[in-house]
């Protein structure tokens, strides 16, 4: 049976475009850009997610700070090689995009609770094996590193973080077992330390796990794991 790749990874972002586009890449004359989409999160807080567009997708206008946006598209990776190292880059590959109107100040709150502002679906294989921790409040943590089918043989490899029992659950997977995530992409601050002790301070991007199934290969469910609990 052929795979759809475009089940296997899909999200939607609605967001406000913060900062300006920078040119990424270009493709059989076809030119990419980058820019920033900021999020709010229902605790106030607010990710800032890197997308790729093509542009024959948006205008200028569009891009514009400010702007409400509707985004979908795939969570993708690829290799950068800085300083002899290999590092995995993160971002949203944008298949549509639409502004949209941003909602009365009465209205902003229902409006938030109610429309989809972040999800992503994922159906991929574990690839590593689950890392489970507890932080020192007592709140468990599990790192899952997913491998994601693309066409002509490529794969993104995504980050994800569980929480709760979901994590608790997690931790006895096996490399190699298929899962099916629904969560929210997420961006975070960390500090890079180096070996001649200086710091710096990156954006890592990351899925939090909503819910997590396991999928037999005759696409059967055998387990389903679901935590609804917001990272702040």
């Amino acid at each position: 049976m052929d795979t759809n790749y475009l089940e296997n990874n899909y999200l939607t972002l609605v967001g406000k475009v913060t900062g300006e586009k920078k040119f990424s890449h270009e493709i059989y004359g076809e030119r990419f850009y980058v820019f920033n989409l900021e999020i709010a999160r229902l605790s106030g807080n607010a990710d800032i997610i890197p997308i790729t567009v093509s542009e024959r997708l948006v205008t200028d206008e569009m891009l514009t700070q400010g702007k409400n946006l509707l985004v979908k598209g795939q969570f993708r990776s690829y290799n950068s090689y800085e300083n002899e190292k290999n590092r995995l880059i993160l971002t949203v590959f944008a298949k549509d995009v639409v502004e949209v109107e941003e909602p009365e100040q009465e209205e902003n709150e229902m409006v938030r609770k109610d429309m989809v502002t972040n999800e992503v679906v994922l159906v991929g294989y574990i690839c590593k094996k689950p890392i489970y921790r507890q932080t020192p409040f007592g709140r468990e943590i599990a790192d899952i590193l997913l491998a994601v089918n693309r066409a002509y043989n490529k794969s993104d490899y995504i980050p994800t973080i569980a929480w709760g029992r979901t994590a608790r659950f997690c931790q006895n997977l096996e490399v190699g077992s298929k899962v099916k995530i629904v969560g929210r992409v997420q961006s975070r601050m960390y500090e890079k330390k180096h070996e001649d002790g200086t710091v710096e301070n990156r954006v890592a991007y990351e899925v939090s796990v909503g819910s997590l199934e396991v999928i037999e290969e005759n696409e059967t469910t055998e387990h389903k794991e679901t935590e609804n609990q917001e990272a702040v």
